[in-house]
């Protein structure tokens, strides 16, 4: 097994028994300052009206900037919190599979800031986020 493989296995066991496994989210790829990770659109991430809930995509972005500011710091030492997410709605989904990559804009010693990108699987955009993360050290 490849580092990468181990790593991605260790990001994906992060969410276990959490929303994450619940929406369906998997991390798919890593490298530095990025992260990428795709969601199911079905009946856990519907809105009522059969499109991919608003809401999920959020929580796609907010997961893929989350876990990659985690990894930017000593998590012994430091920890990660979200201080603000937007986000754009461009294009709906009703079906299939979306993919977020989230990069990091900036990495500070008490700040990062990430974008993320979802896009569907014919690539077009779904959704465009901001990120912004606090980095606190651990009592």
């Amino acid at each position: 097994m490849h580092e990468s493989d181990n790593t991605l296995k260790r990001l994906n066991e992060w969410g276990k028994n959490t929303m994450l496994a619940h929406l369906g989210i998997e991390i798919t790829d890593c490298g530095e300052k990025y992260l990428c990770g795709k969601m199911p659109v079905d009946h856990r991430t519907h809105q009522p009206m059969g499109l991919l809930h608003g809401g999920a995509s959020v929580a796609l972005a907010e997961t893929l900037g989350s876990i990659g500011a985690a990894l930017q710091v000593d998590l012994e030492k430091q920890a990660c919190v979200g201080l603000e997410i937007n986000a754009n709605h461009v294009r709906g989904v009703r079906e299939g599979w979306v993919y977020g990559k989230a990069t990091a804009i900036h990495v500070g010693r008490s700040t990062q800031i990430w974008e993320i990108k979802i896009t569907n699987e014919a690539g077009d955009l779904v959704c465009i986020s901001r990120m912004t993360v606090a980095v606190i050290d651990k009592k």
